[in-house]
């Protein structure tokens, strides 16, 4: 490992970034490194342009991938290089989209797709507490308490702490998988050797969900994010308060967490349209084309 990929790992958990958005300026630092064959404090402006456009370009990356790109770059060069970022480069407003959600009888066949017990705990794990990727793979077993049926996650979104539910059936399954595999540090551990005791990776985790709904035949619901989404509709379609739903998922804002309103099909469907609200006796008549009894 080189001084400035120290340096730059030691600048990112100073300002405790997530394990994910480490990884990934350090892939974009990395990339640029290896198509130049130089070392970063060596490109010029117009090399760094380039070098995007050669992403956009020949390799086809979309605008926000680009942009990811930028971002990991500009943290090196004002954290780690201590210099200004030498491009200006907007980036790219996404277009909002409605997320993802899948059937609870789609997520029933998703957690029973995996032979592998480790595999259909994880899956339930996600889905049952609303836990991000990064949330489930941080998971140690003192975090499930049986007795207040609460998960503790310990590191999520911004180093926040929060707890979410745990739920009757999941702590059943997580009892017997306890004493099946008897995981040590972490809840779900890494399957290699050489990373015993370490925790999964995102790559593994979305695998393992991807893996299970192909075998399930789901045409819908791309990425292991989808069951958090489906967490947080299917509550909200159950009658739960949007707020307390907001706490459960850990969202700084209630209206991050009022896009699933926009999502729930049954929440929507509840609500009369303005037409049918008109009192009966304001709408028009029915004409009456008779001229009488004797007619």
């Amino acid at each position: 490992m080189t001084p400035l990929r120290q340096k730059m790992i030691r600048a990112m958990e100073l300002r405790n970034l997530a394990v994910h958005t480490q990884r990934g300026y350090l892939t974009a630092v990395t990339g640029i490194a290896r198509y130049y064959r130089k070392s970063p404090l060596e490109l010029t402006p117009e090399m760094i342009e380039d070098y995007l456009l050669y992403l956009k370009k020949d390799k086809g990356n979309t605008p926000g991938s680009c942009a990811s790109v930028v971002t990991g770059l500009r943290f090196f060069y004002q954290h780690v290089a201590d210099k200004q970022f030498p491009i200006k480069y907007r980036l790219i407003k996404k277009r909002s989209r409605l997320p993802s959600v899948l059937t609870q009888e789609e997520i029933l066949r998703l957690i029973q797709a995996p032979k592998n017990l480790k595999h259909r705990l994880i899956l339930m794990t996600a889905y049952s507490g609303g836990l991000r990727a990064c949330e489930v793979a941080a998971l140690k077993p003192e975090h499930i308490d049986s007795q207040k049926m609460l998960i503790k996650v310990e590191n999520g979104k911004g180093g926040k702490q929060r707890y979410t539910v745990l739920s009757k059936t999941l702590l059943n399954e997580l009892r017997r998988y306890y004493e099946t595999l008897k995981p040590q540090t972490y809840l779900f551990p890494s399957s290699f050797k050489k990373k015993k005791n370490q925790p999964l990776t995102y790559s593994s985790l979305y695998h393992i969900y991807e893996n299970a709904r192909k075998k399930a035949t789901i045409k819908t619901g791309a990425g292991i994010h989808t069951l958090r989404h489906s967490f947080a509709t299917h509550l909200l379609e159950a009658g739960h308060d949007l707020r307390r739903i907001q706490v459960l998922m850990g969202h700084a804002k209630l209206s991050t967490t009022m896009i699933y309103l926009h999502v729930s099909r049954k929440t929507l469907s509840k609500i009369p349209s303005p037409l049918d609200l008109i009192d009966k006796s304001h709408a028009p008549k029915k004409e009456d084309n008779t001229d009488g009894p004797n007619h």
